[in-house]
This record gives structure tokens, sequence and C-alpha cells, in this order.
């Protein structure tokens, strides 16, 4: 992939390679004993919604897609609901082989740790991610056996108990994938949903979030985080504040409450 290259605004100017920046990040040196350090990167119109239509991908440009890619290649693990991989139509997390090598040369995993959190059990088992043979793929689920009916899943599967009713449910399958699977950096996707859920729990660490120059209107989705509100405002401090070609690329961090 050619560099592609942001004007930093905060906090001081200067011109800077996405990827190269990314990996200068070492967040999974910040993860604590207990659970991965948890990243959550959303893509919103100037109107506040997080889909067009239906779908994330026409808000973004270039350049979110390059933080996306990148952000994917430093992480451990990319958490994401089902909703959203079905609608996203995932595939395998790192398609180019030269993402994998530089992982590799970098002394991790070649890929990241697909995890999908499905309170019933249902698993979208028709998009390309899950008919991957080299995909590796978490399942924080009630199901105790891998679905059975036709299409047959191709990727590598690891089913781990998920109960939805009980306390804290992402919180203790967090700590799931930091003492079993050893992720110290985990990267969500959403959906809106699933990212509220992880606030209400106080579990997020950082919000990678860009602004696109575009409007939705009525045709825009729900916001970045949906569900209940929230006892308190999550208070954010500004970490970072990209531009390129008109789009803002804000990094938070998600402050305790």
């Amino acid at each position: 992939m050619a560099s592609v290259n942001f004007t930093r605004l905060l906090p001081d100017r200067a011109t800077v390679e996405v990827r190269e920046l990314a990996e200068s990040l070492d967040l999974g040196g910040l993860a604590p004993p207990h659970r991965p350090y948890t990243i959550v990167n959303f893509v919103s119109s100037a109107d506040g919604s997080a889909t067009f239509r239906g779908r994330s991908g026409p808000l973004g440009d270039e350049g979110d897609r390059a933080l996306f890619h990148s952000l994917r290649e430093v992480s451990d693990a990319v958490l994401a609901g089902t909703g959203t991989l079905r609608t996203e139509r995932y595939g395998r997390i790192l398609g180019k082989p030269e993402r994998r090598e530089r992982r590799a040369a970098a002394g991790r995993r070649p890929e990241p740790l697909a995890c999908v959190i499905s309170r019933t059990g249902e698993l979208p088992i028709d998009i390309p991610l899950f008919q991957d043979p080299e995909a590796e793929i978490v399942v924080f689920s009630p199901l105790t056996e891998p679905p059975a009916e036709p299409p047959t899943v191709s990727a590598r599967l690891h089913l781990e108990p998920y109960k939805a009713a009980g306390p804290g449910p992402l919180a203790s399958a967090l700590q799931t994938l930091r003492e079993r699977y050893d992720v110290k950096l985990l990267l969500c996707e959403g959906g809106p949903t699933l990212f509220g859920a992880l606030l209400r729990e106080g579990i997020v660490d950082e919000l990678f979030l860009t602004l696109a120059p575009k409007l939705a209107g009525g045709a825009g989705g729900p916001a970045v985080a949906s569900g209940p509100p929230l006892t308190d405002l999550a208070p954010l401090q500004i970490r970072w504040l990209l531009e390129r070609e008109g789009s803002l690329y804000l990094r938070y961090g998600v402050l305790p409450t």
C-alpha cells in the first residue's frame, strides 16, 4: 500500500504517515493484567450518523481506510458484533500478505484474532470470514458446538461461553481474551450497540473517530454508540487531531468517571 500522509494539527503540527504513527503507539503495553487495552474505531458523518443507508463504508475515504487497516495491523484481536459482521460482509482481518509479513517480522502472530459477540448464538456463517480456512475466530456465544447446518464453517473456531444476562458479560469476555489468548490490544469495530455496552461496563480506553465532511440527513443511521444511556457522561481527552482532504481524525482517551 502506498504511504498515506496526514496533517497532524494536535498535539503539534506535522506531516505524519498513518501506518508509522499507529505502529509507534505501542498501546498493548498499556494493557492491565485482567483485560486487553481496548480501543474503538468509528466513522461518523458531520451530522452524527455512523452509517448511510445501513453501511459505514460510504462515509469513509482513503484516509479512513488507511487508519482502519493500520489499527488492525497493530492489534492483537478485532472485535465486532454479528450485525456489523453481516452488514459489512467481513472477510479475513488482514487480507494483504505484506501486512501479515510485517506483523510476523515484529514478533506478532501473523494476523489478529477475529472476535465475535453473539448474545443469541446466531452467527452469519455465510460471510467470507467464516468461510476462509486461514481465518481464526473466537466466538463468545451460548453455543457449545459449532454450527452443523450448511453452509459449513471453514475458519478455525474457538467457542467461549457468553452469558449476556450476567454481571459484566463483556468484561468477562475480555478477561478470557487476555488470559487465554494473550490479547493485549483489542480493537472494537462496532457496531453502535456493542460500543454502547462496552461503555456501560467502563472497559473502553480510547476512541478513534473519523469525522467525515458529509451529511447523511434522513438517510443516516444510529450514532456511534447506542443502547441505554450511561449513568454519567464519559469524559474524553483529545490525544491527537489529524486532517486529510477535509476529513478529521480524532483520537480520544476515555477517562474514568
